[in-house]
């Protein structure tokens, strides 16, 4: 052993904690220190935002991306609970923005997955030049700012107020981002899925930064996943589809709700989204094969009832169906079980054989409900290809 090694002690050992940990490797956190990585600083308190909405604390978020490079997101609702007032209940403002996890927990069906890692808006704290919570809540508006993760002090009372809500805004530290800036494409594409995914959830998004004046869009989104498949079908050039075929339900075995959406066109098709409690799995997973299972489960029994498939032919193949197809398949659970840390594939199996069994048996219903649409759209997959119609 050289005499170096053997003077190897645990004074040698570096231990970072909190936002110090943070900051040193905030790849570890955000995905990158680059545009993605600063998007998820933004969606770290969105999504948190988001989750208030959705257990009934709020009734709509307001993102705005200052002229300044600011970022500001604002819900309404009575206040979160700030500790220097002697409010108890909810995770306060102060925790909020100094512990990991903080708020809603994002593995229940009731709330979505909160940043790429879900870690909350501590973590975008942490990865910020400045921030400030603002509370205003029972007539008192109480201010708490913080450099770098650290608070310059409590939260202090700053006069009356008649409005309630929470505000935090924060600037990206350009420390750790350099020159990386917001995208409002990018920022607009996360809060329309969300709002495509929880029906009746209201999301604003303003962009003050343009000279030529700002931009601003709501998202809100009655028909679910129905308008979101629509949504995709546009974008695709899809505009000789068949009618978007949908329904939802709940699923005591699985702990959990489904809701499937479809279309079938001659042209372009969209492919199949799966989502997991509100975030996407592009890795797919048990509820995306359980949509294909059950399409190709409904397709053959129909095309063997009509007689397009003989005694002898064997069943369509997968390949088939994915053809000029446009689907979302979203599932809530109270128990997902998701496979890797960035949560891309969902792994629950019993959720493969519950959307497999529901998707055959309501597409068989749908395609009753008009043999002759029905026969058009199996008799090209048969042959192969996709159809909207006769």
């Amino acid at each position: 052993m050289s005499d170096a090694a053997s003077q190897y002690t645990a004074a040698h050992i570096q231990v970072l904690e909190g936002r110090e940990a943070i900051r040193k490797r905030p790849g570890m956190y955000v995905g990158s220190t680059r545009e993605p990585g600063l998007h998820n600083t933004v969606f770290e308190v969105s999504d948190w935002a988001v989750n208030e909405v959705l257990a009934g604390r709020a009734e709509h978020v307001d993102v705005t991306l200052e002229s300044d490079g600011s970022v500001r997101v604002a819900i309404d609702g009575p206040g979160i609970p700030v500790e220097a007032a002697g409010h108890t209940g909810d995770p306060s403002l102060e925790a909020l923005l100094t512990r990991m996890h903080a708020g809603p927990r994002g593995d229940s069906r009731d709330f979505v997955g909160v940043g790429l890692f879900g870690m909350g808006p501590f973590v975008t704290n942490a990865l910020s030049s400045r921030l400030t919570g603002e509370v205003r809540r029972e007539g008192v508006r109480w201010v708490q700012r913080y450099d770098r993760g650290a608070a310059a002090g409590p939260p202090s009372p700053q006069g009356p107020t008649t409005e309630s809500g929470t505000v935090i805004a924060f600037r990206p530290d350009a420390d750790i981002f350099g020159t990386a800036q917001c995208s409002f494409d990018a920022l607009a594409e996360r809060f329309r899925t969300l709002a495509f995914l929880n029906r009746g959830l209201a999301i604003s998004l303003t962009d003050r930064r343009p000279s030529c004046g700002s931009r601003s869009e709501r998202f809100l989104f009655p028909g679910g996943a129905r308008d979101f498949v629509a949504v995709i079908a546009a974008r695709t050039g899809t505009t000789d589809g068949t009618d978007v075929f949908g329904f939802e339900y709940e699923d005591p075995q699985i702990a959990g709700s489904v809701e499937v959406a479809m279309m079938w066109s001659d042209t372009l098709a969209g492919g199949v989204h799966g989502f997991a409690n509100s975030m996407p799995t592009p890795g797919g997973g048990a509820h995306v094969a359980g949509l294909r299972d059950g399409v190709a489960a409904a397709i053959n029994a129909f095309a063997r009832e009509r007689r397009l498939l003989t005694k002898t032919d064997t069943d369509l193949g997968l390949d088939r169906f994915c053809d000029g197809l446009t689907a979302v398949v979203s599932v809530k659970l109270d128990r997902p079980e998701f496979e890797g840390a960035t949560r891309d594939c969902l792994g629950n199996a019993e959720v493969r054989e519950s959307v497999a069994a529901a998707v055959r048996d309501q597409l068989i219903a749908w395609l009753a409900e008009d043999p002759r649409l029905a026969s058009a759209v199996v008799g090209r997959i048969a042959a192969g290809t996709s159809s909207a119609g006769a």
